[in-house]
């Protein structure tokens, strides 16, 4: 048995590097819908469709627990899948598989609140409102989950979300900081003229802007805070797996990559990154 990520490209890469870290010794199993890449300009049914036929995938490999390391993918799918797909396919293959997400916990890090909690609205006056920035696809700012999940747990974070049309098709070709950096700036910059002025906190709500993050540092006001996705993902499942030990995640710690694209050794961003070569198998 092994844990599995998915993703639509290399961001989940960013996710997976965090379990290798937590959860040395699991087995983990990484799935690259490259063919169907970047994600974050689909329609609500293809991604649905893309993201189960992906976990699905990782199923049919012996994972028990598929984390979805793409926030277009969580926020547009996982709930659906869940509540309308699983419960059959657990029937269909007799053990108990699930389909987790990294905006729960990127929600419960950026309130400090139990994603099972929600705010008591009282009419205390708020003495500073703290401004979070989210950069997204423009399918996650569409789906406003983090608008509204956040909105719930707390009256004392305004939510400003900036759609990066195609920053994350950039990153996944493998283009230069050179290029990526006036895009990084342009959606900052873009981001402060709605808000009024920078924001509080960021959170890079797609996981492919984690490999670049250091660009984000730059364009944001020094010490501006970064809610890091896969270590938030990372403490998440930890406490989930401790909770249910029948989800069984293997113990050699073998590490094995698939692509729905062209296998064989990734770009070299991906190498940069995980700090070697990289070689995906044909899913």
């Amino acid at each position: 048995m092994a844990i599995g990520v998915f993703d639509s490209g290399i961001g989940g890469l960013t996710v997976l590097h965090a379990l290798v870290r937590r959860l040395p010794n699991a087995d983990i199993t990484y799935l690259a819908d490259q063919a169907n890449s970047p994600y974050g300009g689909r329609d609500g049914e293809a991604i649905v469709e893309l993201t189960r036929a992906g976990s699905m995938r990782l199923f049919e490999a012996g994972c028990d627990l598929v984390v979805l390391g793409c926030n277009t993918a969580a926020a547009v799918a996982l709930r659906r899948l869940q509540q309308t797909w699983l419960p059959g396919y657990r029937k269909d293959v007799g053990r108990p598989v699930n389909i987790l997400g990294l905006i729960v916990p990127t929600i419960e890090a950026a309130t400090g609140v139990d994603w099972r909690e929600e705010l008591e609205r009282r009419d205390d006056k708020i003495e500073k409102l703290d401004i979070l920035g989210i950069f997204s696809t423009p399918a996650t700012a569409g789906s406003r989950v983090y608008e509204i999940e956040i909105a719930k747990r707390s009256d004392a974070v305004a939510v400003f979300s900036e759609p990066c049309a195609t920053l994350a098709r950039q990153i996944e070709a493998g283009e230069a900081d050179d290029a990526l950096r006036p895009v990084v700036e342009a959606h900052v910059a873009a981001l402060a003229r709605r808000i009024g002025r920078p924001p509080d906190r960021a959170i890079l709500g797609c996981t492919h802007y984690e490999i670049i993050a250091a660009l984000f540092r730059a364009a944001l006001p020094p010490g501006t805070p970064l809610v890091h996705q896969p270590d938030a993902t990372a403490d998440a499942l930890e406490r989930y797996l401790a909770r249910h030990p029948e989800y069984a995640l293997g113990e050699t710690g073998a590490r094995r990559f698939l692509t729905t694209g062209r296998p064989g050794v990734q770009n070299g961003l991906a190498a940069r990154f995980w700090g070697q070569p990289l070689t995906f198998e044909a899913a």
